[in-house]
């Protein structure tokens, strides 16, 4: 009984973590491919923010956005690949990688650069982490005789 509950909990989690990584992917395609620079509407908010707060420099507002626009990647992707996690981490690594080149190549505007795949790929790495607490956090704890408390 509780194997099925288990399974159920399982294959529901899966589901749901694909719906929100296709959202997730519409989201990323639009911000990646977007003509011109998704901060470029923004230069006045990031201007009083470095004011407000002097270690908040343009550069660690974009790096720390980097991390965090990946972290969804890692945490969904490890949902979904359940069975297969290693492959999350290549992925994300591989999707970054065609990313900055697709901007480089066919973007004027835009600009690649190694900082964004390294800051794309820690999130995912962040990601995976929270994926792998959750998943061990919701795991039955298993006594030395092999019994789920």
């Amino acid at each position: 009984m509780i194997e099925t509950d288990t399974r159920s909990r399982d294959a529901r989690r899966r589901r749901i973590a694909l719906q929100l990584l296709v959202v997730y992917g519409v989201v990323v395609l639009l911000i990646a491919f977007w003509p011109v620079p998704v901060d470029s509407g923004a230069v006045g908010l990031l201007d009083r923010i470095e004011r407000w707060l002097p270690w908040a420099t343009y550069v660690r507002i974009e790096v720390t956005a980097n991390v965090l626009f990946f972290v969804p990647l890692g945490l969904l992707l490890s949902f979904v690949l359940e069975r297969s996690r290693y492959l999350v981490l290549p992925i994300g690594l591989l999707t970054t990688i065609t990313i900055e080149g697709l901007q480089a190549e066919l973007l004027d505007k835009r600009t690649a650069s190694i900082s964004d795949i390294l800051a794309n790929t820690a999130g995912t790495c962040i990601g995976i982490l929270i994926a792998a607490a959750v998943t061990r956090r919701r795991e039955p704890r298993r006594t030395p005789q092999g019994h789920s408390r």
